[in-house]
């Protein structure tokens, strides 16, 4: 789908643009100013003159980019104003702080979802539909084979393979993003098991989130003096960039799992090697951007990230005016969810 000359946000070599506000939104090159929908590094990247985002994302925002970015936040609900451009963020409901962007100018309404998930996870402000004429989307799972089962039968999984660790003496390796995926175990998992420690990485994500009222019970660090015996029965959370690294040479015999929505299909598993597959995203699935697409209301639907063409193609055939955005999100971020190596044909 070619812009049109009046798209109120257009694509371009730095990133989705609003023309009339001069603002950018998540950028990937040095821009003046950047409207950020959450704090994951494909969508918050450094060496922007300025940044606006939610209240809970500002504190991670800094953490990752520095404390003296200049960034302000914004509550959710509350409309800002950017050279007569009226922005207002809305809950996305991907991790903590995530916001949809609704964009309104000259009569039009158009709202960029970043990523967003449509189940309540218990951490993440649930996401809300928003009004508009032009919707535009990711599709990281925009296939009909993901849909995703029922978060209780996952954690069921999940206790099986940690119950199975701890009868062997072995150190339950969790690989999981270390912003929002994290907290999410954390928050279901923490209160009762004992012997969850979290990756350096992770611990400082957890002391700001909590610092903002995210609910979530303490776990203590993973440190360099702690010795494999001292981890033998535990639960270690880690990003996948630890993952393969001396890491595991200090755990106790480790049992590697893995939790991410590719897990749900045998292939992934079977590549990585993992003991332990749990089908568990942050993103929405099938039914879920399906369902974000319908509440709307939105003509014009912009499909970004993922399985664009499949799904794209599908809401042409629903009777959507629907087409594709090539953007930079989901490429080299430490929190996305890249397509693995092989992935089922649309």
């Amino acid at each position: 789908m070619p812009p049109e000359r009046s798209d109120l946000l257009v694509q371009t070599e730095r990133g989705l643009y609003c023309p009339p506000a001069d603002a950018y939104i998540d950028p990937w090159r040095p821009v003046a100013k950047a409207l950020i929908t959450h704090a994951h590094s494909d969508h918050a990247r450094s060496g922007m003159g300025s940044y606006v985002c939610t209240e809970r994302t500002l504190p991670v925002l800094r953490h990752r980019l520095g404390a003296d970015i200049k960034a302000r936040a914004v509550a959710y609900g509350k409309p800002f104003s950017v050279r007569g451009v009226r922005f207002t963020f809305f809950p996305a409901g991907h991790i903590p702080g995530s916001a949809q962007l609704r964009v309104q100018h000259g009569g039009r309404t158009w709202v960029v979802t970043g990523d967003y998930k449509t189940r309540p996870d218990g951490i993440s402000e649930p996401f809300e539909p928003v009004a508009c004429d032009t919707l535009i989307t990711e599709s990281t799972f925009g296939l009909p084979v993901y849909r995703w089962p029922d978060e209780r039968q996952t954690l069921a999984e999940i206790r099986q393979w940690r119950e199975r660790c701890r009868a062997e003496g072995r150190t339950a390796l969790l690989s999981c993003y270390s912003l929002g995926k994290a907290q999410r175990l954390l928050h279901l998992l923490g209160r009762e098991d004992d012997r969850v420690l979290v990756h350096p990485v992770i611990a400082p994500v957890n002391r700001l989130l909590r610092e903002a009222g995210v609910d979530l019970p303490e776990a203590a660090e993973l440190t360099t003096e702690l010795k494999a015996r001292d981890l033998r029965d535990a639960l270690v959370l880690a990003p996948p960039g630890a993952i393969g690294s001396s890491l595991e040479k200090r755990l106790a015999n480790p049992s590697l799992g893995i939790a991410s929505g590719w897990m749900m299909l045998r292939g992934p598993r079977r590549r990585q090697a993992a003991d332990g597959g749990f089908a568990l995203s942050d993103h929405a699935d099938w039914p879920g951007l399906l369902d974000a697409v319908r509440a709307s209301g939105a003509s014009r639907v912009i499909v970004t990230h993922g399985f664009t063409q499949a799904f794209s193609r599908y809401l042409g055939e629903l009777g959507y005016e629907a087409g594709e955005m090539r953007t930079r999100f989901g490429e080299g971020g430490d929190d996305t969810e890249p397509v693995p190596a092989s992935v089922p044909e649309p």
